[in-house]
């Protein structure tokens, strides 16, 4: 009886036990190994050179190079340390060369090369025949492989993709992923040592090369969490949400079309609850808010696309964060963060597979550091927009406040000066001043009424009523059902939005929104600033300002939300117009931090918006104002230029 209890004991256990990977440092530098092989390398037993290669581990390091007769290998090795930051030359202590047959002459100089690198170990492919030496010895792998650094078992032989693990320190992911190697992503489980923070893990640059079908290829990607990501659980910013559902067993198409464009996922970032607006620590109750670089590193990230704004402002290891825009959740933490990020045309890609906030209203956005970068991305993950255009708009127009200069620190307003000063020269033309209320009330009947009285209510009745209806009604039934009739916990900024779409109409009130956004839409597109071109596309470009530098600490206390945002701004001209709007840095602005006591600085940035549609258009102007210098790449941390 105890024999058959042990037996079962031990399958029990058998069954369960399954390898998470493992993380081990090379010269100080943390890595992460998964426990899924991307090839096995026959033909050779390294265990000899264990002692030199290993360090007493069962793993290597190794590093695949792909050669023909005409590589120069001392220059490819610079171009691996220069363009590669998982690479490093402790992985050249075992070498495998990927090469033709008609290599064999240059082994032996490839070997006088490696040598004073560290390398103990040179493998060749079994096809090169006479490469058996003192110096190389023929080896094979099951699968080929790019170039770039791998771990390899001593015991099995199996390689490992190398992971680079880096620290989130500022809080900008929810969860980091690896690949399950299958389509799919599966949850990184190395552990970290810093306070409160997580790991996120990058595989090498040099395992990628971008391709017409694959421009994106290599460039690392973070992804909202209210995108649905194959293989792992969806947040939204909720606990209850997040434990009540399990892993998703579908990729948002809009975040498989990135995919498939060469770009490599490496986790989910922090998101407002339901990609609403929260104030940071007050009103952030199930997760921490993340935290803005900027400045004093203290100042509000803007949402909802908190943490893919924070992530692309602060770390230099990723390349691309995407986000949403609602109401300006790309746009402003765009501008507070000073990087680029947009709001596309309505319908620009399928949001099918993410949590909705309103299906009306809802975009997917994109921040990247540089223009260019962010033009490519857009130009290629938008597919359906016309790009044949032989001209950009002749009309620039400025709308809302800031441009005077008032309430504004001279320095902020002799950025946007010079920036429209640049636009002017670009585009052959001098700026216009509009008031965009005031247009409305010229081209309607005079019993018309105000837009700020048609559409104050409209983005809160849109958002909230939506919301409730797609999101927190299931939700709740769901968490009901499973949790003895409980209701999951919410927080305070969702729900005052919820309770008040329901308290003031809901269904009806929804319906009369709908009504007022259509008839704005249809008006910005015929008499308003919003009109086509034959062939600019947008006949004009409509510029407005949309952060000064100035100072929003996130240590303020604020009165508890009680409803949505209210009233009509110039912020929310893209969104009922449905029209593609870029936020862009453009300088930076002082001021004296209460929490350094040292002078800092924010950062300055406008809008930039065209006609419903011209995506491409607007991308490829703003790529051209990056090659005038009328843009400038930005950096991460505290400053946006050094």
């Amino acid at each position: 009886m105890f024999l058959g209890t042990l037996l079962s004991l031990a399958v029990v256990v058998t069954g369960a036990a399954i390898p998470n990977g493992q993380t081990l440092s090379l010269n100080g530098i943390p890595y992460y190994v998964s426990g899924i092989p991307v090839s096995t390398l026959q033909g050779h037993d390294a265990s000899a050179y264990a002692p030199s290669l290993s360090e007493g581990m069962d793993l290597m390091p190794l590093t695949v190079i792909h050669v023909t007769p005409s590589t120069d290998l001392e220059s490819l090795l610079s171009e691996y340390v220069e363009r590669d930051d998982v690479f490093q030359p402790a992985f050249l202590r075992a070498v495998y060369l990927a090469a033709p047959t008609t290599i064999e002459p240059q082994l032996g100089s490839y070997a006088a090369i490696l040598n004073p690198s560290g390398t103990k170990l040179l493998l060749v492919d079994s096809d090169v025949h006479n490469a058996s030496s003192n110096s190389t010895i023929r080896a094979q792998l099951t699968e080929g492989l790019p170039s770039g650094p791998y771990f390899v078992s001593l015991r099995t032989g199996d390689v490992f993709r190398a992971y680079r693990l880096y620290p989130d320190d500022n809080l900008a992911f929810i969860q980091a992923a690896i690949s399950d190697e299958k389509g799919g992503a599966l949850p990184l489980p190395a552990v970290t040592e810093n306070a409160m923070t997580k790991d996120v893990a990058v595989p090498s640059r040099l395992y990628y090369t971008p391709t017409r079908e694959k421009p994106l290829a290599g460039l690392r990607l973070g992804v909202k969490d209210i995108y649905h990501v194959k293989g792992l659980k969806t947040s939204g910013g909720s606990r209850s949400y997040y434990y009540l559902y399990g892993a998703q067993n579908n990729t948002a198409p809009s975040i498989q079309r990135l995919l498939d464009l060469g770009a490599v996922f490496v986790g989910k970032t922090g998101t407002v609850q339901f990609a609403n607006g929260d104030r940071p620590t007050a009103d952030w109750v199930d997760f921490h808010c993340p935290f803005n670089p900027r400045g004093d590193g203290y100042q509000a990230p803007s949402g909802s696309s908190s943490g893919s704004g924070a992530a692309i402002a602060a770390y230099d290891w990723l390349d691309l964060a995407v986000g949403s825009d609602t109401g300006g959740s790309m746009r402003s933490p765009a501008a507070v963060q000073g990087v680029y990020g947009n709001r596309p045309s309505t319908g620009a890609i399928s949001l099918d597979h993410v949590l909705p906030l309103s299906p009306a209203l809802d975009t997917a956005g994109v921040f990247a550091r540089n223009a260019s970068l962010w033009a490519q991305t857009v130009q290629a993950w938008y597919p359906h927009f016309r790009h044949n255009f032989t001209s950009y708009p002749r009309q620039l127009l400025l709308g809302g406040n800031g441009w005077d200069g008032k309430g504004i620190s001279p320095e902020a307003h002799q950025s946007l000066t010079t920036f429209i000063r640049g636009l002017e020269v670009f585009l052959g033309t001098n700026h216009t001043q509009v008031d965009v209320s005031q247009r409305w009330l010229e081209t309607q009947p005079s019993t018309t009424p105000s837009l700020e009285d048609m559409l104050s209510l409209t983005y809160a009745t849109l958002t909230s009523v939506d919301q409730f209806n797609h999101l927190a009604t299931p939700l709740f039934a769901d968490y009901k059902a499973l949790h003895r009739g409980r209701q999951p916990f919410i927080n305070p900024g969702p729900l005052a939005r919820w309770q008040w779409g329901q308290s003031n109409g809901g269904n009806t009130s929804y319906e009369i929104a709908l009504r007022n956004m259509t008839t704005f839409r249809n008006w910005w597109e015929k008499s308003g600033y919003g009109q086509s071109d034959d062939a600019s596309c947008s006949k004009s470009l409509f510029v407005s300002v949309y952060s000064a530098g100035t100072t929003d600490y996130r240590n303020q206390y604020y009165d508890a939300p009680t409803t949505p945002p209210l009233g009509f701004s110039t912020g929310r001209i893209a969104v009922f117009g449905g029209a593609p709007e870029v936020v862009v840095p453009v300088g930076e602005s002082p001021y004296n931090s209460t929490i350094s006591l040292k002078t800092e600085y924010l950062p300055v940035a406008v809008a930039l918006q065209m006609a419903r549609g011209c995506d491409h258009v607007l991308a490829s102007l703003v790529a051209r104002l990056e090659k005038k210098e009328v843009l400038r790449p930005v950096n991460t941390g505290s400053r946006l230029y050094f």
